[in-house]
């Protein structure tokens, strides 16, 4: 009944969208790309010069959860003002942040409907379409933002992207580091046996349920946009997200107390309908996937930058860090979460973990 409701929803939104496509004739083959790295120097170099040609435009609108001052947010603006300027008004991206296109799983499923918007999404939240992608959103999977780089340089996300190609959905680049998650509640939460017994806010995604069972809560699925309201209702006890989203919705207004577990070090991607990607002429396809790179890489040094200047905000006005939490209790906790996804293909684990081992 969700996946119904979701369909039609999006089917309503997709008629309500402009989206117009040059008619300058058939398109070549859409470019060789992985989604994190593109090979289309020369075409994206001649790509201002072909789209002066071209009088029509395509607007994309592209659907976030985060609030308008996240690193996010921010960078996804700055790359819509750069792919105007190089694509001269060719390609418009229009930026919805606070969850104005609808939750995450909303706007993919509009995505996955053929419309043209485009969706920040993690690996759990695309397992929906290749189930292994959901171990890119595994508890304490990487060490340092920078290893998630190694995966995705791998042989094996270019098959999960190849599969996702087949699925209708393209991957423009997986760098956009969103952050390390940790708990904000009423209470100090130093080992799993403080998160017994408190409901923890979690979004509709199996991961996410996995793994805050196994650090000894109880996930309750909700909304981002219903939080602060059920933190402030004690509907739920805790919530978490990395500081900058923390800040960006207020939380520490309701509850005062932030545990840095750091169970989940977000790396995201943005995504669009295949189909429409390979309606868009081969140049402005090349501009698309490089700039979606360069500022992914610009955001997640910043969102990087920037964690230090989170905690001091949330420090001045009146959050309660605590630090000194048992993040070996932690992992230990949830080395069971691997072995909960029966679809996943045998030796997952392992070998995505090997691409970050020293």
């Amino acid at each position: 009944m969700i996946k119904m409701a979701l369909f039609r929803k999006s089917v309503i939104i997709f008629i309500g969208f402009v989206f117009i496509v040059s008619a300058c004739g058939k398109t070549s083959e859409n470019p060789s790309s992985s989604g994190s790295s593109a090979t289309t120097g020369s075409a994206a170099a001649s790509g201002s010069s072909a789209a002066k040609n071209r009088t029509e435009k395509i607007v994309l609108k592209a659907g976030l959860v985060t609030a308008d001052n996240e690193p996010l947010t921010v960078y996804a603006n700055k790359l819509a003002e750069s792919v105007k300027q190089r694509t001269d008004g060719q390609i418009e991206i229009e930026v919805y942040a606070n969850s104005t296109l609808g939750h995450t799983l909303d706007v993919i499923q509009q995505v996955a409907a053929g419309a043209p918007v485009l969706s920040y999404a993690d690996g759990a939240s695309l397992a929906e379409f290749v189930a292994d992608l959901g171990i890119l959103q595994g508890p304490y999977l990487i060490n340092r933002p920078e290893d998630f780089t190694k995966i995705v340089a791998s042989e094996w996300f270019e098959e999960v992207n190849n599969q996702m190609k087949d699925k209708g959905v393209r991957i423009l680049s997986f760098n956009w580091y969103y952050g390390a998650r940790h708990m904000i509640s009423w209470k100090e939460i130093r080992n799993p046996d403080d998160l017994k017994g408190l409901n923890v806010r979690i979004p509709a995604v199996p991961m996410w349920k996995e793994t805050v069972t196994a650090m000894g809560g109880n996930p309750v699925d909700l909304p981002w946009s219903e939080v602060y309201t059920a933190l402030q209702t004690k509907v739920v006890d805790a919530a978490e997200a990395p500081l900058s989203t923390l800040y960006g919705s207020k939380l520490h207004e309701v509850a005062k107390v932030i545990s840095t577990t750091g169970h989940f070090k977000s790396v995201g991607a943005f995504v669009m309908s295949e189909q429409v990607f390979n309606s868009i002429p081969e140049d402005l396809q090349a501009i698309l996937l490089e700039e979606f790179e360069k500022f992914g890489a610009e955001e997640s040094a910043a969102a990087i930058q920037a964690d230090l200047e989170w905690k001091k905000k949330l420090e001045d006005e009146g959050a309660q860090f605590v630090e000194d939490v048992d993040v070996k209790a932690f992992q230990e906790a949830t080395k069971a979460v691997y072995t909960k996804f029966p679809e996943w293909t045998p030796g997952l684990h392992d070998r995505v973990s090997s691409y970050v081992q020293p």
